[in-house]
């Protein structure tokens, strides 16, 4: 579907070659000195950490994963990392509505580890040694970025959930790790390209192997910002990935926020929230094309081949039943306009039409649509020279769940406004963080309307 856009904008990344570094414990919030030894360095109250990457040096001058998508608090992950340079340091940073840093490795000695594998079309560097193991001692539930800084200059990002052992009557912010990994090219194939294009991507792909480009694109474009907003909003928060989408993980949830770009769902996932949907939870999509591909989960590894075990889900159990609406446009780009300005999602927004705000996929009411659902936002788009709509919609579950659905997937990155590009103004900026605002605040109190009686 969007196999031409995937080649442009993901960054070949790949191999490396030999020699394991040694395993070595990670200390609690600390930095090394010049002697090498660590001492305590957690950034102070109120003062912004210096996270963001610099300079990303040479393709393959620092890069790794870690062996864990996500831990519970006082859990351990190992690092594995792979580098040209003689020494690196791996720092933690919290990435909540200030970045904070809470721990910092010792300067670890450097080695490049073996080229990855090709196993049955799909990338690995499952083969490679610990570098760093990395106590959560102390941490807080959280999305969390690692940065790996080689000696010689070059940075890259490993991406960590703490997550949340219950959600009980809390507001779940779901980072959408699949979708991450379908779309990472690292070692030069994902679920969308491979050696010599579409045809050569892989059927499946594994999370043992680093994420491509910076290590987190993904989730600083689509992610981030919603997170920031979250928890300055003061709400109840609870942290999952969408591995941990498992049978009770959303017990008790007040909400369960989808974010930017969350097209791969496993059958497991799917219940998961249509349980809590079911229960009372209200749901909060925030971007466009959510619950497009059906995926197989086998621990580490995501299975889908698009043609025979990788169906789309409209075609047994359309995405619109659970979302609202579904996937209609790519590439859209058009004006946002609101059609129901006194909606208690946009009470106090100001304007109605807001430029560049659509895109680059959009979603728009379907066949398989809950009854009822109401369309907030309607705008019109040119998809390609095929006239269109995107929808912002909000139905009513029977069990008085709220489900809000922004048809656009740049609803995130219009939080920041001016920094979006694509035309998208400051009034953008101000119209989206006041709805989402409004969203949190009142999914955080339970089921947002009466329930349906029979």
């Amino acid at each position: 579907m969007r196999h031409v856009l995937a080649v442009l904008v993901l960054l070949a990344a790949g191999c490396a070659a030999p020699a394991p570094a040694p395993v070595a414990s990670g200390p609690a919030p600390a930095t090394a000195s010049a002697s090498g030894r660590a001492t305590p360095a957690q950034a102070p109250p109120g003062v912004p950490a210096r996270w963001r990457i610099t300079a990303r040096g040479d393709e393959h001058e620092i890069e790794g994963y870690a062996d864990r998508v996500s831990v519970l608090p006082g859990e351990r992950f190992r690092l594995l990392v792979s580098t040209t340079a003689p020494l690196f340091t791996a720092s933690a940073f919290r990435m909540g509505a200030q970045p904070v840093r809470v721990w910092h490795s010792e300067r670890t000695g450097g080695r490049r580890q073996p080229a990855p594998r090709t196993v049955e079309g799909m990338v690995t560097a499952a083969h490679w040694k610990p570098s760093l193991t990395v106590d959560t001692t102390g941490w807080a539930e959280g999305a969390y970025l690692v940065r790996l800084d080689a000696s010689t200059g070059g940075q890259r990002y490993v991406p960590i959930t703490v997550r949340s052992a219950s959600a009980e009557g809390r507001v779940v912010i779901v980072n959408a790790v699949t979708t991450w990994q379908a779309y990472n090219r690292w070692g030069g194939r994902s679920l969308y390209t491979g050696p010599g294009g579409f045809e050569n991507r892989s059927r499946k792909v594994t999370f043992d192997r680093p994420y491509d480009g910076s290590g987190a694109r993904l989730f600083l474009d689509f992610e981030r910002e919603a997170i920031r907003l979250a928890e300055q909003s003061g709400v109840p928060l609870a942290y999952l990935t969408s591995l941990d989408l498992r049978p009770g993980a959303l017990r008790g949830a007040r909400a369960v926020v989808s974010l930017g770009h969350d097209e791969y769902w496993s059958p497991q996932m799917r219940e998961a929230v249509t349980r809590a949907r079911d229960a009372g939870a209200n749901l909060a999509f925030l971007g466009a094309n959510a619950v497009y591909w059906r995926i197989g989960l086998h621990g580490r590894m995501i299975m889908c081949d698009k043609e025979t075990q990788c169906p789309l889900w409209r075609r047994s159990e359309p995405e619109s039943a659970l979302v609202g609406q579904m996937y209609d446009c790519f590439p859209a780009e058009a004006a946002y306009r609101v059609s129901e300005p006194g909606h208690w999602i946009f009470e106090g927004t100001r304007g109605t039409t807001f430029p560049g705000l659509v895109g680059v996929e959009t979603d728009k009411v379907s066949p398989g649509s809950p009854d009822g659902v109401q369309v907030l936002a309607e705008s019109p788009v040119d998809c390609g020279g095929r006239a269109t709509v995107s929808h912002s919609t909000y139905y009513v579950a029977p069990s008085g769940a709220g489900v809000f659905a922004s048809g656009t997937m740049r609803w995130v990155c219009g939080l920041k406004g001016e920094e979006c590009g694509h035309g998208v103004t400051r009034a953008a900026s101000a119209f989206t963080r006041r709805a989402t605002l409004n969203l949190l605040t009142r999914f955080a109190r339970g089921p947002a309307e009466a329930p349906a009686r029979g």
